[in-house]
């Protein structure tokens, strides 16, 4: 990690604290960079500002128009998924991960290198907030809630990373792991290694966070913390710990479901929605324009941004003919031949304003804890609980739905086809897959991957080239970035993924 940590350190978190001048509804995250750590730390409200903008870094681009944040992860999840369509090469971004072609590439600002670089940027500006806090001055309710959060974002940033670098299995070789602040790298260690710390920090992040109020939805308080927990769990298989945190979060959010009326795109760009509990806040003068999460999802040809421009994303008619009609969720896609748009494209993910690309980021919201309660009581063989759950979320959507006669694997089974539908586009597929072990098995022919367009005339969707992969593949792996195996002294050539199969 020496090329992400001894850049980091000497300057007092330069890439975190960042030089805005935001309106103070927003995140605060004056003063600039060139403020010494020091001054930064002798106060609980120069953490704050610093928390801020590690914050902020979920939701900044950086380097080129692919990256901009979380966002820009979690489309990287879908493109790599079963559910979300290339409509056709456009610009070019995202075709790589979509056809699998790119993630083996270990050079500088490659998909494996920008990856590696955002959550070690976070990790490493969590750790200066936790091993520097504890001097600061100021009440401890408030070192709580920035401990709170700084540990919550560390294990948020590892999750990813071990998921994306590492193969599944406890004894696999995981990600460098670093508690505190350091220019000496280290060595991989093992799944094992992270998944434990992990947990650490959010048990204690989570009794940190209790009773504490959050300054703004950014941040990350009590539910959030839990649900984070939630997800983490779900992904280790340790359902008992899945049932308890989602079901933890559900009740400590205070969130409601959103309505039928309520499920339109206005849904999900907007950080005050009824279901949101964590999001990203984008202001006119943080918004990033065409390297932004919109400008690759928003179709519509007026705003111009990468979508419009040829690289439409687009559910497979696979799925969307698995959503009955009367399902507001139905109405999220285009379903009917249009001069405007594709058939099938996707219009969930819209900017609020045409022209404006003051657009929040959705990184949680409370459906995904409904469907990891449901799956996790469906594992524990809790049909009766488990069916409940799912039918108290999905009537919400359609009124019609029923979960009567649904029991073990017909309804999980029906539970994860409500997790394709319900989190489309949030950033969960890939993550699904790898945890799930049925290999990738992406639906062909027409309005699918690689298939006839459907749109009046000759033309197919952008082909992949992978449609199948087995759960073993070394294909889901990212490579380790070249210049971080140059830097480490712990790491070497043989620390490199399998890159093939």
């Amino acid at each position: 990690m020496k090329r992400l940590y001894k850049g980091m350190t000497a300057i007092a978190l330069a890439c975190t604290i960042m030089a805005t001048s935001c309106k103070k509804e927003y995140l605060e995250t004056n003063p600039t960079d060139l403020v010494s750590a020091d001054i930064v730390f002798k106060t609980t409200e120069g953490a704050m500002v610093a928390l801020n903008g590690t914050i902020r870094t979920m939701y900044s681009s950086l380097t080129n128009h692919g990256n901009f944040g979380q966002k820009a992860y979690d489309l990287t999840s879908d493109m790599m998924g079963e559910d979300v369509i290339l409509h056709a090469q456009g610009y070019r971004y995202y075709t790589s991960e979509y056809n699998y072609s790119g993630l083996s590439s270990a050079s500088t600002n490659q998909r494996a290198d920008r990856t590696w670089y955002y959550y070690y940027r976070i990790i490493n500006n969590a750790n200066r907030i936790i091993s520097l806090l504890p001097a600061a001055t100021g009440p401890q309710e408030e070192k709580d809630l920035i401990m709170g959060q700084a540990l919550a974002l560390r294990a948020h940033s590892y999750y990813y990373l071990v998921n994306f670098f590492s193969k599944y299995g406890p004894e696999n070789p995981g990600v460098p792991l670093y508690t505190a602040p350091t220019t000496d790298g280290k060595g991989r260690g093992t799944v094992k290694d992270v998944y434990d710390q992990i947990y650490l920090d959010l048990t204690e992040s989570t009794k940190l966070l209790e009773g504490k109020s959050r300054a703004h939805l950014s941040h990350v308080n009590k539910a959030t913390a839990e649900g984070i927990f939630a997800r983490v769990a779900l992904q280790q298989g340790d359902y008992p710990k899945a049932l308890e945190m989602a079901d933890k979060a559900i009740k400590s959010s205070g969130k409601q479901l959103f309505t039928a009326a309520q499920y339109t795109s206005a849904a999900f760009n907007t950080l005050s929605a009824a279901e949101w509990i964590w999001g990203g806040e984008v202001n006119v003068e943080q918004s990033t324009a065409f390297a932004s999460f919109y400008s690759h999802m928003d179709n519509r040809a007026a705003v111009g941004g990468y979508a419009a421009l040829g690289g439409q994303k687009k559910i497979t008619k696979d799925l969307y003919d698995k959503i009955p009609s009367g399902d507001v969720r139905k109405d999220l896609f285009q379903g009917v031949i249009s001069a405007d748009m594709p058939i099938y494209a996707q219009k969930k993910f819209q900017l609020r304003q045409l022209g404006n690309w003051a657009s929040d980021y959705l990184f949680m919201r409370l459906s995904e804890l409904y469907l990891i309660k449901a799956e996790a009581q469906a594992r524990l063989t809790q049909d009766a609980a488990a069916a409940q759950t799912l039918a108290d979320l999905v009537t919400t959507r359609y009124s019609g739905y029923s979960t009567a006669g649904l029991a073990g694997e017909a309804l999980l089974n029906e539970i994860l086809l409500q997790r394709k539908i319900e989190l489309w586009g949030e950033g969960f597929s890939l993550l699904d897959i790898k945890r799930l072990g049925k290999g990738l098995n992406r639906p062909t022919g027409a309005g699918n991957h690689g298939g006839a367009q459907l749109n009046g005339g000759n033309g197919n969707n952008f082909a992949p080239g992978v449609t199948s992969l087995p759960a073993n593949s070394n294909r889901w792996l990212f490579a380790i970035p070249q210049d971080e195996i140059n830097a480490n002294k712990q790491l070497s050539v043989a620390d490199q993924n399998p890159l093939k199969d």
